[in-house]
């Protein structure tokens, strides 16, 4: 090698070279056939070019190879209710967030999505693009409409479809009963459920494999774990259920499977699960403590290094955002107090959030510590009355009580209340004394949850906390101040993710955001 070499001049002007390395015989000199010979394989059949496989084919002079064409997926939403995002969007509208949900999943399938819009429930409309996706993909996928409401109407459009038509329609699952499946000229036409859960599931269970099929992919190696059901979980009878869940490692190394529990509308149900678990058609209840098989979505289970389960606050939220931006991963479940200190106590979570009130001594989160547990003191926030500012019949009143007086006198007003097992439900139902105000039964999981309740009309009043009242811009009583602290099993606390939590706690940078949002950090 030059490198090993040194040139210079002797004092008659000639040129030497110094050997500084003794040479090998045959080093560094690359043979014919050394790396790749005739007769031996390069690629096989079914592997996905990727920039390492392409420098094979040029390193033995191939320029083009055959291959299989991703598959085109025309996809399209329909409803009236429907808006595009970046559009404006009115009482009783949604936006559409399974057209863009699907059109990456085809893509991570390995298909070539082709979006064609929205379409209002009007069969003609209907028809036409119908025709024009079987004319621009290989798989036609459109969602919502398939089900028996009076504006369902894109499953009869379906139906018209013959060699052969429609070949299913509904499937005895839970999410995505309504689901409809035809094949038309050797194209298959999918009508997925119009709910986001629904419509991701059963495409990842029904679609996707075909799309892989004829992409020439692998069929997908699902990855299945044992895991334990840390709570009761009711089922309806008559359906197989796959129930979504978030995945924890408990304080005995295994793993446990908390149900997210957000139904087949939310959006978040689905993007934010770990895996899902079945629940066989005949079976009503699984029991808390039951060992079931979790089949995990995406490439795998990626660890948290912090486990947050516990009740919801937008200043937690900060904290996690602080937590993330410094590279920890961080899960998150709001679950409620009560359901957050269980947790804690079985040792599940690294930090449980907590605001519970002591019914006897009216005491913050103190009485309920344990000896396995430890209390980190957190902010203070207020809890009160909300309601619309130009709600006359809450303006007039003098304080939270006489509001709540009145509201409970007069069935016309409707309340919103929070979950059974939350803080915030225990300071209801001391505040109610036994009454049951119109709108009683109607739970929600968070403050923010209660808020938009009030500020769409859809109830008239609720208690939720001083700093979401004032985002929605609701009119707001005072009824008591509340600490929001958190416990944490004392076997997790020395871990590297919580450590940094509590010290966030008492940064002043923090503080100061906290304070910014209305919280006491006195």
């Amino acid at each position: 090698m030059v490198e090993h070499t040194d040139a210079h001049e002797d004092a008659d002007g000639n040129t030497l070279v110094e050997v500084l390395r003794p040479a090998t015989s045959g080093q560094f000199i690359a043979t014919a056939g050394s790396d790749i010979a005739r007769g031996e394989t390069v690629l096989r059949r079914g592997q996905t070019l990727t920039s390492r496989e392409i420098g094979m084919l040029a390193a033995v002079g191939l320029a083009e190879v055959a291959v299989w064409r991703r598959p085109r997926v025309a996809i399209f939403s329909t409803g009236d209710e429907i808006v595009a995002p970046g559009s404006a969007i009115q009482p009783g509208q949604v936006f559409d967030s399974n057209a863009a949900i699907l059109a990456a999943a085809v893509e991570e399938a390995g298909g070539e999505p082709i979006q064609l819009g929205i379409v209002k429930d009007d069969p003609a409309a209907l028809g036409a693009m119908l025709d024009r996706a079987l004319a621009e993909g290989d798989i036609v996928l459109l969602s919502g409409g398939t089900s028996k409401g009076a504006g369902d109407i894109a499953y009869q459009i379906v139906a018209g479809l013959r060699g052969p038509g429609v070949i299913v329609h509904g499937v005895a699952l839970k999410p995505g009963k309504p689901l409809c499946l035809a094949v038309t000229g050797g194209k298959l036409v999918t009508v997925l459920p119009g709910f986001p859960t629904s419509a991701i599931f059963t495409f990842h269970e029904f679609v996707a494999p075909v799309i892989r099929v004829l992409a020439g992919q692998k069929p997908d190696r699902a990855q299945d774990v044992r895991a334990q059901l840390p709570i009761r979980y009711a089922s309806e009878r008559g359906r197989t259920e796959y129930v979504m869940v978030s995945l924890m490692q408990g304080d005995d190394a295994g793993l446990v499977a908390y149900p997210t529990a957000k139904g087949s509308g939310a959006v978040t149900g689905f993007a934010q699960a770990d895996g899902f678990f079945a629940v066989p058609a005949l079976t009503e209840t699984v029991a808390a403590g039951t060992q079931v098989d979790v089949r995990l979505i995406g490439a795998g289970l990626q660890a948290a290094d912090l486990v947050i389960i516990g009740s919801h606050c937008i200043g937690m939220d900060r904290l996690v955002g602080r937590l993330e931006a410094e590279g920890y991963r961080v899960k998150s479940l709001a679950v409620g107090s009560m359901g957050g200190l269980a947790a804690a106590k079985r040792g599940e979570c690294d930090v449980a959030g907590i605001h519970l009130m002591d019914p006897d001594t009216g005491e913050y989160n103190t009485p309920y510590v344990t000896e396995t547990l430890t209390l980190t003191k957190g902010y203070g926030r207020l809890q009160g009355i909300v309601f619309r500012r130009d709600d006359a019949r809450f303006a007039a009143c003098a304080s939270a009580a006489e509001a709540v007086a009145a509201a409970a006198a007069d069935p016309g007003v409707l309340m919103v209340n929070r979950n059974a097992g939350s803080g915030t439900r225990i300071v209801i139902d001391r505040l109610l004394a036994g009454a049951r105000p119109a709108g009683y039964a109607h739970a929600t999981k968070s403050h923010n949850a209660v808020a938009v309740a009030v500020a769409q009309e859809r109830a008239d009043w609720g208690v939720a906390i001083e700093t979401v009242a004032r985002q929605y811009g609701l009119g707001f009583l005072p009824l008591q101040p509340e600490r929001y602290d958190f416990v944490l099993p004392k076997s997790r606390a020395a871990r590297p993710a919580a450590r940094r939590f509590v010290e966030l706690l008492d940064d002043d940078d923090v503080r100061a955001d906290l304070a910014a949002l209305g919280f006491d950090v006195a």
